[in-house]
């Protein structure tokens, strides 16, 4: 019954994204005041039927309903109950009916947090979000409904993926998710502006906001999704430059092009066309990404396989959204002329040149992306993309934007000079320049470059936040009150340059690590990075819903006891698959990191041990980069929304005809 109910609140979901497309698309035209306010009203009723909806399913598998087919393959009774309910999100029909939950939400939160917003602009909006969600669930309903039914029921069900029966990837793909859709709004904005015919400061202050919510989301979920793959997948790698990942990745880069952009067009309008395009450029490679996992096109542990039917679908809602953006965008886009000025060397000639690096990295990985499925698709070759090409590719485009980085927020706007600019950040270039020496003299010419450029970018971010405080040339309490009267969007974008370094500071001593795979048996040692790893036994463990062989593995330092590790192999019964779960040690500068990969008959076993510089850091930035965003986006400035000029008032004793 309450699937059925469920599948009820799907349908008359649709009904509802239907009429919210028209009406929010069309009133505007009418000028009919309350066609504008219906739109709102729509768009929050789509969100409470979907979240009914996904109730619905959530129920069906927390009581194991294996009528429910979707139920039935990704879930079993004996299943733990919050990977019962997370595996609603871990197959593809449960994952698109979350992807029309936020996309909803998103048209729910400017229903309800929009009303700074012109009424004519906030209609078109949400009629935009409309038509996008109409779309996904249209496709839900025909080709991948998570209601569909079987008859007669199996008696246990399937069960759940056993890699994905991980705290960290349940909640990873809902985050993830919410970056993804939460750019459709900013692709509704230019879709809206471009209808309008307008795009102008307002359009900037009311698209950032937006925009910089979806990229603190995109952001996190990324960092969870290379944590999950660290600590899950036993290779003791964070980024594998795989396809799923790279499509991730590819609307993070634009998403912050976009960021940036907005705040020229903020400022000086300019940019307007460029930032336009960027937000249909952001949602579009979202969509792509939506494609690619889902299309069947890619072989990868993120995947998600799917039918024909559901790939043609996918591909022809693509092409409707993205050429439909793009034509209204070649009819608008000469009226979008810049009125604003400023000099090549400026504040915003840094946020342009920021925009440069970003686009072109983004370039780069699309083509590494995308070129071998379509060789594949076009002659019939089996080509791979792997890291080699992105690293030697892409680390060239991230140095000067590295460089770029510390200098920009050092410039005034307008017009500047580097010469200043480059004053205030000299001990940050000789910090920079001390640690690529120290690091080169030790043979690592990679990871000398990549620490110089974490030094760099973390000082220029506490220079910047030093310079707005004034530290040095007032006294240190007058300091500290003036750190808490800035306002919160520039100490956001100085912890989001922040988290940026220490991430560098991560990856650049990952390359660093030392790494050995052996056999050993109980009682035998290797040693790894200074340390002595011994074998102490292999014992039988038992968990919920699996049976594990686990090792004890004592870590030493010249004979005394640093730490003791117990890395697993596991098998599930009910899926009869065999998985790894690493023994992971840190104290926040390094990690210690161990897999036990199998068993010989002769009593031992394969191991891999792996000693991490710095690896902590890696996930560290990407929370700090996340926070910065979340506290710019608590600034008052984004509440209120773009000022609004107020009528002249006739002159005291004008007459009135």
């Amino acid at each position: 019954m309450i699937p059925t109910l469920g599948h009820f609140a799907l349908a008359l979901a649709l009904a509802i994204a239907a009429a919210q497309a028209v009406i929010g698309l069309f009133g505007p035209m009418l000028r009919d005041r309350i066609l504008l306010r219906a739109a709102p009203a729509l768009a929050i009723a789509q969100f409470l039927m979907l979240g009914a909806a996904f109730a619905a399913l959530v129920w069906a598998g927390v009581v194991s309903d294996f009528t429910v087919r979707n139920v039935a393959e990704f879930s079993s009774s004996t299943t733990p109950l919050f990977y019962r309910i997370t595996g609603t999100w871990g197959n593809h029909d449960g994952s698109m009916l979350l992807w029309c939950l936020i996309l909803s939400l998103c048209g729910a939160t400017v229903g309800v947090f929009g009303t700074n917003i012109p009424s004519s602009l906030r209609s078109r909006v949400l009629g935009v979000l409309g038509l996008v969600s109409g779309g996904f669930l249209l496709f839900t309903l025909t080709v991948s409904d998570p209601f569909r039914r079987i008859w007669p029921p199996p008696l246990h069900g399937a069960g759940v993926n056993p890699i994905l029966q991980d705290p960290g990837l349940a909640v990873h793909p809902p985050i993830l998710y919410t970056g993804y859709v939460g750019f459709s709004i900013a692709f509704a904005f230019a879709v809206a502006a471009l209808i309008e015919g307008r795009v102008d400061a307002a359009w900037g202050r009311w698209v950032r906001p937006w925009t910089l919510v979806s990229w603190v989301f995109l952001t996190a979920g990324i960092c969870f999704g290379s944590l999950w793959s660290y600590y899950t997948l036993g290779w003791g790698g964070f980024w594998f430059w795989d396809p799923v990942e790279n499509v991730a990745l590819l609307p993070w880069l634009t998403g912050t092009a976009l960021i940036h952009s907005a705040i020229v067009v903020e400022k000086r309008e300019a940019l307007k066309t460029w930032s336009v395009l960027l937000a249909i450029a952001t949602f579009s490679l979202s969509l792509c990404g939506t494609f690619l996992v889902r299309s069947g096109l890619l072989n990868s542990v993120h995947a998600f396989a799917a039918s024909p039917n559901q790939g043609l679908f996918i591909l022809v809602l693509l092409a409707l959204t993205i050429g439909g953006s793009l034509l209204l965008f070649a009819f608008r886009a000469p009226g979008l002329a810049a009125t604003g000025v400023f000099a090549p060397v400026s504040r915003e000639g840094a946020l342009i040149l920021n925009n440069i690096f970003l686009c072109v990295i983004a370039a780069v990985v699309f083509t590494g992306t995308m070129y071998p499925p379509f060789v594949d698709l076009l002659f019939g070759l089996q080509l791979s993309v792997g890291a080699p090409f992105y690293d030697q590719a892409v680390l060239p485009l991230t140095a000067p934007l590295i460089l770029a980085m510390a200098v920009g927020p050092m410039l005034p706007w307008k017009r500047g000079a580097i010469g200043p600019a480059l004053a205030k950040i000299w001990y940050g270039a000789v910090l920079a320049l001390i640690v690529f020496a120290f690091v080169l003299f030790r043979g690592h010419a990679i990871a000398a470059l990549g620490l110089a450029g974490a030094a760099w970018v973390i000082v220029g971010a506490l220079v910047d936040l030093a310079e707005r405080v004034r530290l040095f040339r007032v006294p240190p309490g007058q300091s500290f009150a003036r750190l808490f009267t800035l306002p919160r969007a520039q100490v956001g974008a100085a912890l989001g340059h922040l988290g940026f370094g220490v991430t560098v500071l991560g990856i650049a001593g990952m390359t660093l690590r030392v790494h050995t795979v052996t056999v050993l048996h109980p009682g035998q040692s290797v040693d790894l990075g200074g340390y002595r790893w011994t074998l102490d036994r292999i014992s039988p463990a038992q968990g919920p819903n699996y049976q594990a062989r686990r090792a004890t593995i004592t870590v030493t330092r010249h004979g005394r006891l640093v730490m003791t590790m117990r890395p697993e192999r596991r098998f599930f019964t009910a899926q009869k698959v065999k998985t790894v779960a690493a023994a992971i040690r840190t104290n926040g500068v390094r990690n210690m990191f161990a897999t036990f990969a199998g068993e010989d008959n002769s009593g031992g076993g394969e191991f891999r041990f792996n000693v991490h510089p710095f690896a902590p850091e890696i996930w560290l930035g990407g929370l700090i980069m996340a926070l910065g965003g979340a506290i710019s986006l608590s600034d008052r400035r984004f509440r209120v929304g773009a000022p609004v000029r107020s009528k002249l008032r006739k002159p005291a004793g004008s007459a009135t005809v």
